[in-house]
């Protein structure tokens, strides 16, 4: 039987969470997870570029849901607000 009306939800490889703030004299960061694992902080989009390439996981469209998602904000928020 085939469930239709039903969305796809996304299992994405790479994980950008909210941002948090930083420790007194430190930017604030965003937790990232590759394929389930916390992999550490990233202060900037060019961060979680280079822990996904690490990773053998080139990002070519930053807006794929099912590559990447982006949790608390989008790829352009990097402070708290």
């Amino acid at each position: 039987m085939t469930e239709q009306g039903v969305p796809h939800i996304a299992h994405p490889r790479v994980l950008v969470l909210g941002v948090c703030p930083g420790r007194p004299g430190e930017a604030p960061f965003r937790i990232v997870e590759i394929d389930g694992q916390v992999i550490g902080e990233a202060r900037a989009l060019t961060d979680v570029l280079e822990a996904a390439a690490s990773y053998g996981i080139p990002i070519h469209d930053l807006d794929d849901p099912d590559l990447i998602r982006w949790v608390g904000g989008d790829k352009y928020t990097w402070t708290k607000h």
